[in-house]
């Protein structure tokens, strides 16, 4: 979203390292593509919370959209974050895109709601299902839901319809994860996204949407995902090319101006 905007100048960024030890995530600017904290000089993401609430003893998490000015956490909440970043963020936006357009708004938020549970946290689930029968329940729900909305973006262009919106973005990240990091390491290998000949060509067209390319690192996502295994050890493969041509231009509606390549 920040990048589809045109936020960057607005809000900078600064990237965690892939790795949560005993004090959490940690800064680790000497790795490839981290950052240290800019704007606090924090070294663990902990102290952030803490200074805009010393008393805080929940989880700290990423992500996280700080106030450098006031000094203090404005949310913790991808889905928040997200559409702040769409509307009241609007303003300071160098592009002009609207992905919570009017008209469809009821339709945006009951997608998200629709592929929060099986898809964007079914992942998860199934990754970390500690009985065969509670793996077996979530891996069904995942594909369920990746076969169904295979049929519908072969029918229109984005989830909620014609027009490129909050949702696809909701299903971008998970299905960019998907063969690299969940396939292989969280056991969601029934198929893969590249086995759905629209969802991967939907991925495909929301990979090269402007600025979209740039906010993805695969070596990032498999090291994140790959941590758990005790030997550290991060998976080879699989090769995959997002830039590939799709066949999205087929379908009705079109990118917003200022999104496309």
């Amino acid at each position: 979203m920040r990048a589809l905007k045109g936020l960057e100048d607005a809000i900078s960024m600064d990237v965690l390292g892939p790795a949560r030890g005993e004090e959490g995530w940690a800064f680790t600017p000497k790795m490839d593509d981290y950052t240290p904290d800019t704007v606090n000089g924090a070294d663990y993401l902990h102290e952030i919370y803490a200074k805009a609430d010393p008393e805080y003893d929940g989880r700290a998490s990423v992500p996280v959209l700080r106030d450098a000015e006031r000094e203090t956490t404005v949310n913790n909440g991808s889905r928040e974050i997200l559409r702040m970043l769409d509307t009241p963020f609007d303003k300071y936006a160098t592009r002009e895109i609207d992905l919570f357009p009017e008209g469809y708004r009821a339709e945006i938020d009951r997608v998200i709601d629709e592929i929060y549970e099986p898809v964007n946290i079914g992942v998860a689930r199934v990754g970390f299902a500690e009985t065969q029968a509670a793996y077996d329940e979530a891996v069904a729900d995942l594909f369920d839901a990746l076969d169904y909305w295979e049929g519908v973006l072969a029918e229109q262009r984005y989830l909620a319809g014609d027009e490129l919106s909050e949702a696809d973005l909701c299903m971008f990240l998970t299905l960019v994860r998907f063969d690299v990091a969940y396939n292989v390491h969280f056991r969601c290998s029934i198929r893969r996204i590249v086995d759905y000949p629209n969802l991967w060509n939907y991925l495909k067209e929301l990979y090269g949407l402007s600025g979209v390319a740039e906010t993805v690192n695969v070596d990032h996502i498999k090291h994140l995902y790959h941590q758990p295994v005790p030997t550290g050890i991060v998976a080879s493969g699989p090769d995959i090319d997002f830039t590939e041509s799709h066949d999205r231009d087929r379908l009705t509606g079109t990118p917003p101006a200022g999104a496309s390549e």
